[in-house]
Formats: structure tokens, sequence, C-alpha cells
């Protein structure tokens, strides 16, 4: 019953309320909350936000010609400083200084009355809102109807709406005239990480920031002044390889520092091995190993080094990761020779990089990194990850057998000129197509571009059919008989890039919502290769069906400026041209060879009175 009187004096002093001398509990003491680094190393001034010297040097200059925006607009992934940014920004603009005189300024002093309330978050004036739970009209007529009000404590009233795209479209058109002219003590400032689903009436109301994603090299030189801060060493090793999967996220990076430190210290060190374990990762020089083993074709050690990882802890996709982007370094190395003695690159990626960048020549690296995106979508689908990444290296390992591009055009250019060359299928080996030559050092294939894309794509046949502009997509829908999407093909698509395998389209708003992923089965369906269908809002080329009527539109009026055409119209008063259609010549009339050229185009009026 002890803790239930611990108010009363007897109990502090020793007695007992029912006198049996017992000796007082001791009064608990609280125990700080531990503050993840995450929110402990948030950036409070313009200076402590890491790689975004752009956005950070714009501000300033706003604030020095006292050209400051109603509205900002910041976008970029998670973790960069959207959100941090906008509190510091409110800061600036209700800081007093330390003599309680001071304006807005780009650097807030930290210790005024403001100051310290937005650093609490507990500011009447500045209101922070998340849009993703806060969707709807009303909670926007809320923010409205608070703009007609002074500030209760400061010169300018700040809202701060994160994820902002996930208002309602309602909500969106809510905002809009406010957002146009605004009150002059109103300011607002909006994050998002999806840019392209904010209206563009919404944007151009504001000043739009884009935060880089930020280097890995500046994160690494970030967490290791974190953990000297926190008295903590982190091998240099280990830093790097939380900078690479913290993907330009400084948050996700201080996350993942915290979860390391947790883990656990070897000797009062948080080494790159347990790291490396956290993260599912592969040993990096382990990486260098299987690249080495895959560039010798020796499939054997190759499996073996993926076993060895796999009972480590690392993950089969996240190695096939690590490789593609040990390709993509070489591929660099090899490129531009100059970056082996940049300080963006780690000592390994400088040493080891080199030796196999010497070793490996541009096409190997490029078949290497086709095969490895294609195995990755594989492992991702696949229910058994672990035999799918043995089948991805063991096709990896076969890469070296398969004939340079240039050899097999040289090769089929030679072919034509023999008049009956012996054809020679091109069969899967090693998850790529080689090409087997026969007695005659002839190959058989439709042609050189043909071969090229079974070389490229291990799931091409040598003979597939070729898509080279839109038209072969409506040609192809007609074919497969496929007539609703060939008339939504021909009226509700717009062409903005046509660079296949990818295609970027503008989309009518009558068109259904599933027709990019039709057209993207279609055209799998035809090719057997992958193509991307993206979409854009740009205007892009008209579609067929308004190609078609321009050019009857043109035709028509040709047709009306003819001397025929226009006699008729005199003889007959009040005749009129009712419609115009191009007939397919008779085949008689393409037999004889006449030139029909006036002919069609006056029989294709249809005159009435």
């Amino acid at each position: 019953m002890a803790g239930l009187f611990d108010d009363d004096p007897a109990s502090r002093t020793g007695g007992s309320l029912f006198g049996d001398g017992q000796a007082a509990l001791p009064e608990p003491t609280e125990t700080p909350a531990y503050r993840v680094l995450a929110r402990k190393y948030r950036p409070v001034l313009f200076d402590d936000l890491i790689g975004q010297d752009g956005l950070v040097r714009t501000i300033r200059n706003a604030f020095a010609m006292n050209r400051i925006a109603h509205a900002f607009m910041f976008t970029g992934v998670r973790g960069v400083g959207k959100t941090t940014t906008a509190r510091i920004i409110a800061r600036a603009l209700n800081c007093v200084g330390r003599d309680g005189n001071g304006g807005p300024t780009a650097d807030p002093c930290g210790v005024c009355a403001n100051c310290v309330a937005i650093l609490q978050d507990r500011h009447p004036d500045v209101i922070e809102m998340d849009a993703a739970s806060k969707t709807g009209v009303d909670d926007v007529r809320d923010i409205i109807e608070a703009t007609r009000f002074q500030p209760m404590m400061s010169r300018t009233k700040v809202f701060v709406i994160d994820e902002v795209h996930m208002l309602s479209r309602h909500a969106f058109n809510a905002l809009l005239k406010t957002l146009e002219e605004p009150p002059p003590h109103i300011k607002f400032v909006f994050a998002t990480t999806e840019i392209r689903r904010v209206p563009v009436t919404i944007l151009s109301r504001c000043q739009r920031f884009d935060l880089k994603r930020v280097a890995i090299e500046t994160l690494a030189a970030h967490f290791q002044r974190v953990a000297l801060a926190e008295k903590i060493t982190v091998e240099p090793s280990a830093v790097d390889a939380i900078a690479r999967a913290a993907d330009g996220s400084v948050r996700d990076g201080l996350s993942l520092l915290d979860q390391a430190i947790a883990l656990g210290l070897n000797n009062g060190i948080v080494t790159a091995g347990a790291v490396s374990g956290m993260l599912g990762l592969a040993d990096r020089s382990m990486v260098f190993d299987l690249m080495d083993a895959i560039a010798a074709g020796d499939v054997a050690r190759s499996l073996r080094l993926l076993d060895s990882a796999h009972d480590d802890g690392a993950e089969p996709g996240q190695v096939m990761q690590d490789l593609l982007g040990l390709a993509h370094t070489l591929s660099r190395l090899k490129s531009i020779p100059d970056l082996v003695s940049s300080k963006s690159l780690p000592e390994l990626e400088r040493t080891r990089g080199k030796e196999l960048a010497d070793q490996l020549s541009i096409p190997w690296l490029g078949r290497l990194w086709q095969m490895l995106s294609k195995g990755i979508l594989e492992l991702e689908q696949s229910t058994d990850r672990r035999a799918c990444a043995d089948m991805i290296l063991i096709r990896l390992c076969h890469v070296t057998d398969l004939p340079p591009p240039a050899e097999l055009v040289r090769k089929l250019s030679q072919s034509n000129n023999h008049s009956s060359p012996r054809p020679v299928p091109i069969t899967s080996s090693g998850g790529g197509f080689r090409a087997a030559i026969g007695s005659s050092g002839s190959i058989g294939a439709d042609s050189p571009a043909a071969v090229l894309d079974a070389i490229l794509d291990p799931d091409i046949p040598a003979a597939q059919r070729r898509i080279d502009r839109f038209e072969d997509v409506v040609a192809l829908a007609l074919e497969r008989q496929d007539l609703r999407l060939y008339a939504h093909l021909r009226h509700d698509v717009r062409v903005v890039r046509f660079v296949p395998p990818v295609i970027e389209l503008n989309l009518a708003s009558t068109a259904p919502r599933d027709l990019a992923a039709r057209i993207s089965f279609l055209l799998e369906a035809g090719t057997k290769r992958r193509w991307t269908i993206a979409l854009s809002r740009e205007q892009g080329a008209p579609s067929l069906a308004e190609a078609e009527e321009r050019e009857n539109a043109r035709a028509l009026d040709a047709a009306i400026g003819h001397p025929l055409v226009q006699a008729v119209l005199d003889t007959f008063p009040g005749s009129r041209i009712e419609a115009f259609h191009r007939p397919e010549p008779a085949a008689e009339v393409l037999s004889s060879g006449t030139d029909t050229t006036d002919n069609d185009e006056f029989d294709s009026l249809t005159n009435e009175d």
C-alpha cells in the first residue's frame, strides 16, 4: 500500500501512517526518454542541411532581399529534409532575435520565445497538418478559416502541409483561391514525395524546390560526425555500407546507424561485418570475388561464393543488386578513367575495381547488366529465391561465351553474298543466345537487327517481328482482332516519345485506366520482350484519328477548290458537299495504269440539293 500514500508527509520522513515504523520507499527518478539519432541531429539552421546547397542559397538570398514567397513546394525522396526545411523557414520568419527587436532572418537565434516554441512543436501560429490523414475538403476549409485571423504571438502564421499530394481533388480546388492571394501574414509550406500527383494549378502558385538525394560520400561524412558526437567508433567500410543502403536519405541512414549501434559493439567499434549482417548485404570484397568468378566463367566458384554469403546472412536478391551496382561502377571506370583518382569512390572500388575494369569490355558489361536486370525481375517473382539466384549466376557465367554483336553482324553480312546460305539456328545456351556457326561460316537470321535483339534480350527469337513505330502497335492490335484496343489506340493515344522498348504516351480523359497495361501486354505477347509504357502530361503528337481528320479536312478544302467542283456548285445553286471519302481504286483501274488522281477527288464528293 506504500505507493498509494506517497504524498503523505509521514511516508517521506520514514514513519508509517499506521505507526509501524517502516522506512519509506525512495522516490522514483525519471529517466529521460531516449531520442533517436534522426530526431536528435535534425537540422535547426539552414547551415545544418546537407546536400541541398542550391536550396539553401536561394532561400538565404530571398531573406536578404526581402523577397520571400507566400508559398513553397518542397519535393524529394523521404528523409532529405523537406519538413525540416519548412520548420526552419517558420523560425526564420518569426524570429525576433535575442533582444526581441529582430526581424525575419535566414539565421534564427534559437533562443527567443518564438524559436523555442517552434523547436518544441508547440507554437500556436505554426500549424502542421498531415495530408495523409486529413485529406478532405472540410480539413482545408478549417485552414482557410484560420487564415482570416491574425497571428497570436508572432508576425507570420505558417501552415505546413506534409504529403500534400494526398489531398482530394475537391480539397485542392478549395485551396486554390486562398493560395493565390493569401493575407500578408500567411505563408504556406508544402512537402510531397510524389510531385506528379499535385495539380499544376497548385504548383503554379508556389515556389518549387526539388530536394536532391544526398550523395553517398556526403552521407558517410555526416554519419561519421554523428558517431563522433555520440562517442562511437564506426569502421569506414561500415559507414559506407550504411550510406549506400540509405539511398540518399539522411533520416534512413541515421536510423540504420542507430540500429547498428544498438546491435552491439565489437571492442567498442561498429564493424562492417555487423552492418552487412544487419542489412543482409554481402561483404563488399566477396562481391568483387563473385564478379571475378563470373568473368572467368567459373560456375562452381560462383555458386560456392553465393553459398558462403547466404550462410553469413546475405539475402540472394541483395547479392544480385550488389552485382548490378558493381557492373555500373566498372562501366563508369571503363568509360571515365579519371574516376580512379576520385575521392567519391571507396578504396576497394578504386583498386580492385580498376583491375576488373581493365580486364572487361564495355559490350561484356552491357550484356551482364541486361541479363542481371532481367534476372532480378525473375527473382522478385520466384517462389524459391535461393534456387533462382543460383540459376542467374549459372547464366551469367556463360556470358563470356556469347559472340560479340559486331562479329554476328559481320558474319550475317558475309552470308548475304552466298546464294544458298546454310541456316543455323540461334539456340539458348547459358541464359543467353549463342550462334552456332556452320562450316560455311554463315548464320541464318532475318536481319542484323534481329540478331542483335536476340543477343540483348534472351527471350526474343531471331525471327520475331519488330515494332519500329506506333502505327505498328495499332496494326498489331488489329491483327490480334482486339477491336476495342484498336479503337482506343486510334482515338485516345497521343505519342510523346517512341523509343523501343519504351513508349511515352499522353492518354485522353476518355481512355480506360488499364489502357497502358493492355498496350504493354499486347506488345509483350507480340514481340516476346518487355516494354515500358510511360504516361506523360506533355501534349505529344495528334492521335491517329485526329491526324486523319486533319488530312481529310485538308483534302476536302483542296477538293472544294477544284475547278470542276466549283463549276458543279455554280451550275446547281443551293447544292452543298455533305461528305468526303477516299474509295479504294477498282482493280481494273489499277491494272490499266490510268492516272485517277483528279477523278478520285471528284468522285469522292456526294452532292445534294
